[in-house]
């Protein structure tokens, strides 16, 4: 990269295109990044270090291992991609937990998981950009068969994407590996095919194995996860990582499948709009 990036996007980006190649002390302060943003547009170097179990000079030397001349200038990305966010949920939220000190132990949990839910969705909607989702509306509507491939709790989110596809009357696959055959069912996809994959940490291994096995082959791989370094998006035509969770006991599945929910619909008002744009052709006239 002959210049550092400008903007947010850019230096998630670049972030993700670099992790492989990083320290392991590097990677944990790329993670620390991309996950708590907030604290790195907010904290003095030392104070985010300090979170990251790391030295301020790491800080510095991963800003610098991106392009920028220090940590500050690296910080500035981070500063004004907070002042353009829309007004904060996480304190509407604060603000509840405080209104409502005497719940009882059913109603704290359901009141906990609303309020969760609610800011995942704020940040849903804040980081998945327009041209992701173009593209990933795209590739599900020129697919020949859209295939699914899920384990473990991102399963859910595949079942929906199977049912909903196939609601739409596409062609869809969950490779769900009914008696063992999950390997020769992803051998099967062909270029034409699309895949979706879904996983989350900690990431399943056979998902991120026969994923990268279908993008070798030139499928194109949608992929929704959990952070621009998953392993899984190594292996993405388009991705959409959705931040890491794993400091809760239950990664919520509002997110993804929100996410989920918007691409079958988007892909029903594309397939519409082309049908629609072909009925409008005047028909050739014989000779």
């Amino acid at each position: 990269m002959s210049h550092p990036a400008a903007n947010y996007e850019e230096i998630r980006a670049e972030i993700g295109r670099r992790f492989p190649t990083l320290s392991r002390q590097l990677q944990a302060i790329a993670r620390f990044a991309l996950e708590r943003p907030h604290d790195v547009a907010l904290d003095t170097v030392a104070e985010a270090a300090g979170k990251c179990e790391v030295q301020p000079s790491a800080m510095v030397r991963f800003a610098q291992t991106l392009g920028y001349g220090g940590y500050s200038e690296m910080q500035r990305i981070f500063r004004e991609q907070l002042v353009q966010r829309s007004s904060s949920y996480r304190e509407r939220i604060a603000t509840m937990r405080r209104a409502e000190p005497n719940l009882s132990r059913p109603k704290a949990v359901l009141h906990d998981f609303v309020s969760d839910s609610i800011a995942h969705l704020t940040h849903l909607e804040e980081h998945v950009t327009a041209e992701r989702l173009d593209d990933a509306v795209a590739i599900i509507s020129r697919a020949r068969c859209t295939h699914v491939l899920a384990q473990r709790r991102a399963f859910p989110v595949a079942c929906y994407l199977s049912y909903a596809l196939g609601q739409l009357e596409l062609p869809v696959s969950l490779l769900d590996g009914v008696g063992g055959m999950l390997r020769e069912q992803v051998h099967a996809i062909r270029d034409e095919d699309a895949l979706i994959a879904v996983s989350f940490r900690n990431y399943t291994p056979e998902v991120l194995e026969l994923t990268a096995d279908a993008h070798r082959r030139g499928v194109p791989v949608v992929v929704i996860t959990d952070s621009a370094v998953s392993p899984l998006a190594r292996s993405a035509t388009v991705a959409f990582d959705l931040g890491d969770d794993s400091d809760r006991p239950f990664r919520s599945l509002v997110e993804p499948i929100c996410l989920a929910q918007a691409l079958v619909v988007s892909v029903g008002h594309h397939l519409t709009g082309t049908t629609r744009a072909k009925a409008k052709r005047p028909a050739r006239r014989g000779k």
